[in-house]
């Protein structure tokens, strides 16, 4: 038994180290930003990083993503600490994926397939396992050929080695393909019968929460609700979209929580969860959840900015809820201290009176988690869902 074998059978986690090339669109800060963000996702795909490996480069390499001396280093650790996995950063081409792995020897994800790992353990329904199931089935199909480079080593040819890779593959495609268009056909059955579900829904003002994954809409949604959805402090602990009927003041509405937007998002999540994001589409009204005491908010909030756009929705009505105050901390500088104020210097009130007061975007400041000015969020909910079920049904009547 080889010794990375037996290390890794007798312990319970695997351990991974990641990389990231910090390239002339990403500086070193964002670099550090992102892989704090995949050790995250690691951590919550159950996994222990052990190690981050960087290098500057002005794209990445076009074969094995970074360079040749760098890559020597990572082996080097891989085979000293007995590593399982090497993640990397950005999303690896068939190619890159297969040369890297002939190099390593050991398992290698990149971003998109880290998410795709998480989503699949997180989707609980029928629906959100099909959706999960067919962005697992178009990442994989032009990465199959690295799934038959065992047989790279038969050389020679001869009888019955003549080509039996480039059969199985030209196999293997064909039946993924055929299961695609099962589960897309699948998928609009499923969506026909949502649309239908969301017109016969009775006569009332639809609510989205949106944001960045792990901001705290699950916790809101069940203070609101007084529902149990499943809230955790891991990336997507919520993926399968959850409606409530939800009354404030004696007005009742409907409250979606939506699954969370993270950077570097996999297109093949993107295109398979349309659907769960025709939710926020058909909503009267956004709640753009945002973690506060997150190092990186307002990054978060562009990225969400960005998704809503995506979806042509950036212009709904909106509310800001900044979350988790009580977590918010900074660093005070020295009366004497003339060096200029840094991000990290900034106490909440001073970011207040800057540009988060000058936006025209109703805003408020909570913590779900120790009910801090939620009586304030609920008064602004009211107000913006009471204005807008008036102007929606003018012939109804409130209590």
């Amino acid at each position: 038994m080889s010794k990375k074998f037996q290390h890794t059978s007798e312990k319970n986690i695997e351990t991974a180290v990641l990389v990231g090339v910090t390239t002339r669109n990403q500086d070193d800060k964002t670099t550090i930003e992102y892989l704090d963000e995949l050790a995250f996702l690691a951590e919550t795909a159950g996994v222990q990083t052990l190690h981050r490996f960087t290098q500057k480069l002005d794209v990445p390499h076009p074969k094995t993503f970074i360079g040749k001396g760098k890559m020597e280093q990572v082996l080097e650790y891989v085979n000293e600490h007995c590593v399982d996995i090497v993640i990397f950063d950005d999303e690896l081409s068939p190619s890159q994926l297969r040369n890297i792995e002939r190099v390593l020897e050991v398992k290698i994800l990149d971003r998109s397939n880290l998410i795709l790992d998480i989503f699949a353990t997180r989707a609980q329904t029928a629906h959100a396992r099909t959706q999960v199931e067919l962005a697992q089935y178009q990442y994989l199909l032009p990465r199959l050929t690295r799934l038959w480079t065992h047989l790279d080593r038969q050389k020679g040819g001869g009888a019955g080695m003549r080509g039996p890779g480039e059969t199985q593959i030209e196999t293997d495609k064909r039946i993924i393909t055929q299961k695609v268009a099962l589960l897309k056909e699948k998928l609009k059955k499923i969506d026909k019968q949502k649309q239908t579900q969301r017109k016969q829904r009775m006569q009332m003002v639809r609510v989205a929460l949106v944001g960045y994954t792990n901001v705290g809409k699950s916790t809101i949604m069940n203070m609101l609700s007084k529902s149990d959805v499943f809230a955790e402090n891991k990336l997507f602990a919520t993926l399968d979209t959850t409606i409530r009927k939800v009354v404030v003041q004696n007005l009742p509405f409907l409250l979606t929580d939506t699954v969370g937007f993270i950077r570097k998002l996999p297109h093949h999540l993107v295109e398979s969860f349309k659907s769960t994001l025709d939710e926020v589409r058909d909503a009267d009204i956004l709640v753009h959840v945002v973690d506060v005491s997150h190092s990186n908010f307002e990054d978060h909030i562009a990225v969400v900015n960005e998704t809503l756009k995506d979806l042509e929705v950036l212009d709904k009505p909106t509310i800001v809820v900044f979350n988790k105050v009580d977590a918010f901390t900074y660093v005070k500088q020295d009366e004497d201290d003339l060096l200029p104020k840094t991000r990290e210097n900034y106490s909440l009130e001073d970011l207040k009176n800057m540009w988060m007061s000058k936006t025209d975007t109703p805003t408020v400041y909570i913590s779900a988690v120790k009910k801090q000015n939620v009586e304030e969020m609920k008064q602004l909910m009211y107000e913006t869902i009471k204005a807008m079920h008036l102007r929606i049904y003018p012939n109804q009547l409130l209590y």
